[in-house]
């Protein structure tokens, strides 16, 4: 049964009410000669419809109706006001307040039953279109989710097929993904910038799938020939990523194509200087040369953590954003954690 709330400060008013309201079926009623009663049970519980009548002793229905709008869940519930005053600037002041009806003193039983039964209607109507577009709002959701899991897979893979031709491992890209994330989350960016870089970062090497396998995998020294063959893997990156209308795959393409790039002008493959290089690319810049650095390799040993720490600290404003090199160090602790949770397998 759903609840039809009454208010007046007579009861031989309440009771006729409650005789109207009986013959509406699927409905029962609730008294209270009280209005401040009857906001407190309104505030606390379920109902369709308030009758409430505008002279009172206590407060008059208009305060009732001010009052009742304190309570986010009586938002959108109708109120129909009983009344013998049929002076305009009352019913104005009722409207502005929030009532949603009138009933005339003495009361007429077949418009008092076609005027509930309109305004029920109504509040019916209006909660099955809320919920249908809550519904709705739900299935754009799952879509998204679906959409952005599928990117999230695409990246993956892609990743994935980059680390078959690449000798740095798997365990490498989860490490300074995370750091590029931590640095991120240091620097105050939001939730959703943090969890954007953690997505694109494993795509910052993916051009390397380009670089032929001689110069890729030589366990020696590059020429320098061969070195200008090698830098072309960030151009190649941002070609396989760019070009997408999606905001993940387009950071990507911007993070592989300037992660090499460096403070001071001298990296590759445009030379940028300073804040002309995205920040995503300053970002994975620190934590992918922080991770190289403390990795072992075929072709080297890893620096220990102190080593690498001082390398980063003495090129801030040379190789790295000095701003990107103190929120890599800013809690420490988390770095530690994030390398101990991804160790080499």
């Amino acid at each position: 049964m759903k609840t039809i709330v009454l208010i007046d400060d007579v009861q031989i008013n309440l009771t006729l009410l409650w005789h109207l309201v009986k013959r509406l079926e699927g409905y029962e009623s609730i008294s209270f000669l009280c209005p401040l009663k009857a906001l407190e049970w309104c505030s606390q519980n379920p109902y369709e419809l308030i009758i409430v009548d505008y002279m009172m002793p206590e407060m008059d229905g208009i305060e009732f109706i001010k009052r009742l709008k304190n309570y986010p869940a009586t938002h959108g519930i109708p109120v129909l006001m009983v009344t013998a005053n049929d002076h305009n600037d009352v019913r104005y002041q009722a409207l502005e307040a929030g009532a949603s009806d009138f009933l005339n003193k003495p009361i007429d039983a077949t418009e008092f039953t076609i005027r509930v039964k309109n305004m029920l209607t109504l509040h019916e109507t209006r909660q099955k279109l809320a919920d249908k577009a809550e519904w709705l709002a739900e299935e754009v959701r799952k879509a998204v989710r679906e959409i952005r899991d599928r990117e999230e897979e695409l990246i993956h893979r892609l990743s994935k097929a980059a680390e078959y031709r690449d000798p740095e491992t798997g365990s490498h890209i989860k490490r300074m993904s995370c750091y590029s994330r931590h640095i991120a989350s240091q620097m105050g960016f939001s939730v959703t910038e943090q969890d954007l870089i953690l997505e694109a970062a494993p795509m910052h090497d993916i051009g390397k799938v380009g670089i032929p396998d001689a110069i890729l995998l030589k366990p020696d020294r590059l020429t320098d020939t061969e070195f200008l063959f090698m830098k072309e893997h960030s151009k190649i990156g941002s070609e396989i990523l760019s070009g997408s209308s999606s905001r993940l795959m387009q950071v990507g393409a911007e993070i592989a194509l300037s992660h090499h790039e460096k403070y001071d002008g001298t990296g590759y493959p445009y030379g940028l200087k300073g804040e002309q290089i995205p920040i995503y690319g300053r970002i994975i810049a620190v934590a992918d040369v922080f991770d190289a650095l403390t990795s072992a390799r075929p072709y080297k040993q890893a620096w220990s953590i102190e080593k690498a720490m001082a390398f980063l600290k003495e090129n801030k404003g040379k190789h790295f954003d000095p701003r990107c090199v103190d929120a890599f160090f800013s809690n420490w602790e988390s770095v530690l954690a994030i390398r101990l949770r991804f160790n080499e397998d």
